[in-house]
């Protein structure tokens, strides 16, 4: 039997992690680093953490320091926090699904990112699950920093509340999500930045988000429980002040999801 060279030595080393790096990363791990780059880069951006984190803290300091909620608070017989909260986490799903994701999106179908994207081996399929991932990390860390500032204004989270808050907010992040990609798949990026900012307003502030729908007057309550921002809040509260799954508002975000989901996936744009 022959020696082999050092020629040959060196090459067999240099042939195996070579062979080794030309192996196709798995779809999962492929969608997980996607959605690593996303939340990276969300979180890395100024403007998007006053949208995620800053105006969210301002609604919950705000609502724990004023009277808007007095009355429903002392009819259920819990604190302004206990019912502010709620509201809170439903504002971040929204600010997170909704005008975070759809405003990226909007740009990167502006500038050609998400054609060059779908056809790499993500493919479209892997580059939304990508931006779902995201939408949950950044829900997440807003309901970890919203949780200790509602501890610190004398919260106190009841383990049944926020076991069943966890499937209500992944259901109102998709039904956001499912908005905001509709929105951002078929107008411009101008009018998307425009848009979603504006119902991101005006659902903050009348959608039944912060406020319970109840507030609203006569039939334009019916109005405000249909909306996402409505179903989310009310869903939300029900989990945590009354322990127990509402499951009208849970009905309606599923139908969010079906109906903007499938308008979506039939009329998205990707260039």
């Amino acid at each position: 039997m022959s020696t082999p060279t050092n020629e040959e030595r060196h090459g067999d080393l240099m042939t195996e992690p070579t062979e080794a790096k030309r192996r196709p990363a798995s779809s999962s791990k492929r969608v997980l680093e996607q959605g690593r780059f996303e939340t990276l880069a969300m979180l890395k951006n100024g403007e998007q953490l006053m949208l995620l984190i800053l105006f969210p803290l301002m609604a919950l300091l705000a609502l724990s320091f004023t009277g808007f909620l007095d009355s429903t608070a002392a009819s259920k017989g819990v604190g302004r926090v206990d019912l502010a909260l709620p509201g809170v986490l439903a504002l971040c799903a929204m600010s997170t699904a909704l005008s975070g994701q759809g405003i990226a999106t909007g740009f990167d179908r502006r500038y050609g990112v998400l054609r060059f994207m779908s056809t790499t081996p993500l493919g479209r399929g892997g580059l939304i699950a990508g931006k779902g991932v995201a939408v949950l990390t950044i829900v997440i860390v807003q309901y970890v920093v919203m949780a200790i500032v509602g501890v610190l204004l004398g919260w106190q989270p009841p383990l049944t509340g926020i076991l069943l808050s966890i499937p209500t907010l992944i259901l109102g992040a998709a039904a956001f999500t499912a908005v905001g990609m509709l929105v951002a798949g078929t107008v411009r990026a101008e009018a998307t930045l425009a848009l979603v900012n504006t119902l991101w307003v005006v659902l903050a502030a009348v959608g039944g988000s912060l406020l319970p729908s109840q507030h609203a007057p006569g039939f334009l309550g019916w109005v405000v429980a249909l909306l996402p921002s409505g179903a989310l809040g009310d869903a939300l509260r029900a989990d945590f002040v009354s322990h127990q799954v509402a499951w009208w508002p849970h009905v309606v975000l599923i139908c969010w999801i079906l109906v903007a989901g499938y308008a979506a996936k039939r009329w998205f744009k990707w260039s």
